[in-house]
C-alpha cells in the first residue's frame, strides 16, 4: 500500500510539473520566440505531442487562438484530481 501511495504521489508531481511546462510554453508562444533557442525547442518537444493528440480529435483553433494548451491543462488537472481523490480514499 505504501508503494502505491508513493507511485500516485510521484505521478501527481509529474502532472503538476507538466502543467507548468504547458503554461510556460503557451506564454512563450505569444512573444514569437526564436525557434533555434534550446529552451524553446525543449518546450516544443515536450508539449507538441500532447497538442497533436488533442488536435487530432478536437478542432482547437477558434478565432485564431489555439485552445490545445487549455484542453491539455484541464485534462491533466482532472487526472490529478482523480488521483488525489483515490489517494484520500486509501
Amino acid at each position: 500500500m505504501f508503494i502505491l501511495v508513493t507511485i500516485i504521489q510521484i505521478i501527481t508531481m509529474v502532472i503538476s510539473l507538466y502543467i507548468w511546462v504547458v503554461i510556460i510554453a503557451a506564454l512563450i508562444s505569444w512573444v514569437r520566440p526564436d525557434p533555434y533557442n534550446p529552451i524553446v525547442q525543449v518546450l516544443y518537444r515536450l508539449t507538441e505531442p500532447a497538442y497533436a493528440y488533442i488536435r487530432r480529435y478536437v478542432p482547437t483553433v477558434i478565432g485564431g487562438v489555439d485552445l490545445a494548451p487549455l484542453i491539455v491543462i484541464f485534462a491533466l488537472q482532472f487526472i490529478e484530481l482523480l488521483l488525489n481523490n483515490m489517494l484520500r480514499a486509501m
